[in-house]
Order: C-alpha cells, then sequence, then structure tokens
C-alpha cells in the first residue's frame, strides 16, 4: 500500500528535498506540500493523507499547534503526524509528542531513517531520533503538570507491563514481537489493551504515560 503524505515547511528548498527523498521510495508518495502551518492543516484535513511531516518553526501556526489541531487532545479522527527540526531541543520533542506527533526527527536524520519514521506513523508506530534519549524525555515529562497521577482503569497484567516497557523504549512491534519471543498478532493485541487501560490514543502517549509513572 502507498503511503500518502502532507510535507509543510517554510523554506521551499527543504520542501522539495524532502518531497524527493520521499518521493524516491516506490511505496511513498507526497501528495501536498505546505509553507506554513496554516495551509498544512486545511490541506490535510481536505485531502486526509496518512501522514503529515511538519517543520516545527513555520510562520503564523507552527508545527506544534498544527499537530495538535490534526492529532491533539480532543482530535476525533486524528491524523498521524512527524514533527521534523534543526533544532535538537528537548522542550520541543515535549511539546511535540504533547500535542500528537507519532514521531520526532532532525533534518539531519537521513533518508533511510526519514521513509521509515513515515512508515511507523502510518502503521500506528512511532519513531524519535535515536539522539533524543529516553532519559531526556523522561526528565521534560516527570517536569509536566503536577496532579494526581493517572491510573489504569485496571491493572496491568505482566505480559502488558513488558510490552510497556518495550513501548516505551521505542520498540516497533515487529521488534517487540522479536524480543519477547510472540507473535506480531499478540503485541497488537497487547498494545490496543495497553491504550484501553491507560487511556492512550497511540503508543508515543503509551510512552509518555510510562515515562511519567514507572521509576
Amino acid at each position: 500500500m502507498t503511503v500518502r503524505v502532507l510535507v509543510a515547511d517554510d523554506q521551499e528548498i527543504v520542501r522539495t528535498g524532502l518531497t524527493m527523498l520521499l518521493n524516491a521510495h516506490p511505496d511513498i508518495t507526497v501528495v501536498a506540500e505546505a509553507a506554513n502551518g496554516q495551509r498544512a492543516v486545511e490541506l490535510a484535513l481536505s485531502l486526509r493523507p496518512d501522514v503529515c511531516l511538519l517543520d516545527i518553526r513555520m510562520p503564523g501556526v507552527d508545527g506544534i499547534e498544527a499537530t495538535r489541531l490534526l492529532a491533539g487532545p480532543g482530535v476525533a479522527d486524528p491524523i498521524p503526524v512527524v514533527v521534523i527540526t534543526t533544532f535538537d531541543l528537548d522542550e520541543l520533542v515535549y511539546a511535540a509528542l504533547r500535542a500528537g506527533a507519532r514521531g520526532f526527527l532532525l533534518k539531519e536524520a537521513g533518508a533511510a531513517m526519514l521513509a521509515q519514521a513515515v512508515h511507523a506513523a502510518a502503521a500506528g508506530d512511532a519513531l524519535i531520533a535515536p539522539s533524543i534519549t529516553a532519559r531526556l524525555l523522561h526528565t521534560f515529562a516527570a517536569a509536566g503538570p503536577a496532579g494526581t497521577p493517572r491510573q489504569p482503569v485496571e491493572p496491568l497484567t505482566e505480559r502488558e507491563e513488558e510490552v510497556l516497557r518495550t513501548v516505551a523504549a521505542g520498540r516497533t512491534n515487529a521488534e517487540i514481537a522479536d524480543e519477547l519471543h510472540i507473535s506480531l498478532s499478540t503485541v497488537k493485541t497487547h498494545v490496543a489493551s495497553l491504550m484501553t487501560k491507560l487511556g492512550a490514543r497511540n503508543r508515543v502517549e503509551i510512552a509518555m504515560w510510562a515515562y511519567e509513572h514507572r521509576p
């Protein structure tokens, strides 16, 4: 199946480069480009691409706000978003993930990781640039809004705890299946159960819950 992608960046040369890199893959096609966040949101809602690739620093509506509008809390039918930036700032990672992004990449990541992040987002997985470590994400998650920690609606099973740990580590479904020696369908079942029990809409929210509630 071809993954349809919308690319948004305020620099034309960057948009062109990203589009060329993505279109070089036979199973990825860029269906639209936008020079700012507002236009990206308009096009995304009209065309319903499989994935939106959004730059953070754009005039007017930036990538974080565009992500929130397309995939944030309260969005009934969210569109998967991967955020891409030149700025390796932890507060941007935290803001992007909180806004609903399924991936966070630096523009230096390379063509292979760019395609991998798009495929992961389209499949419901999440990919964060390796240079953005779990330790830093944990630090910013710990600095989130104060209050009574949200608890699972039902206790997690031992296997769900294992899957929770691997999701928080950024593993894909296939990697989890291999690591835990279970089938891919079993992994999907456990991930779906975690979403229900944790009140999470996607894998990134599962990971954020883990960083906030597990030592």
